[in-house]
């Protein structure tokens, strides 16, 4: 991304926000490849050629987006925010939906798992589906204990943000971030493989 960009996604944000919806059509080539980027980080660390999945992920998620105009969005990080939020729910409702099915109508949490491995994010389509869910379910309990961290681990895992920008993100320090990312990985186990 350029380096006028950031400024120049915050100043079409705030126009778009405003009505202008010219500014959306300025803004789209501006945000598409970093919105890629996201979804690829997820897609990576899921089964091996999921291009098409990296795809359909980005577009659902922009659609989201651009259907939520009214948004007063603050900045670049706090729309970069936003999608990762998005992006979690898009995957976890896939993930619900494939072991909702498989399991009779009833999402379950597989016996096999009893740990998270943050390498490795279930693909919302394999058998492993339902992990995701749990996980998810694990860290809406723990965004009720500690909604920083559990907005830490949502940044980092689902939206695939880096320490900086989750830093960014959230204005605080990136130590702050791995202070977070730690404590949070670590309660998510236990929880996990209860």
């Amino acid at each position: 991304m350029p380096l006028e960009a950031p400024s120049q996604i915050t100043v079409l944000l705030k126009a778009w926000s405003g009505g202008d919806e010219r500014a959306l059509d300025r803004l789209i080539p501006l945000v598409y490849p970093e919105l890629r980027r996201m979804a690829r980080r997820y897609v990576r660390r899921g089964p091996a050629g999921q291009t098409l999945e990296t795809t359909a992920v980005v577009h659902e998620a922009y659609l989201h987006l651009v259907k939520a105009p009214d948004t007063n969005w603050q900045d670049r990080a706090h729309f970069f925010a936003v999608a990762a939020t998005v992006m979690r729910r898009i995957l976890v409702d896939r993930a619900r939906a494939r072991a909702s099915l498989k399991r009779g109508g009833q999402a379950q949490r597989a016996d096999h798992s009893t740990d998270v491995n943050f390498d490795r994010i279930p693909d919302p389509t394999s058998d492993r589906a339902a992990d995701l869910v749990a996980l998810d379910d694990a860290l809406s309990a723990f965004s009720q204990l500690e909604p920083r961290r559990a907005r830490v681990v949502e940044l980092r895992f689902f939206g695939g943000l880096s320490v900086e920008e989750t830093a960014e993100v959230l204005g605080i320090s990136a130590p702050s971030v791995m202070r977070d990312w730690k404590l949070a990985k670590a309660w998510l186990v236990r929880e996990l493989s209860r």
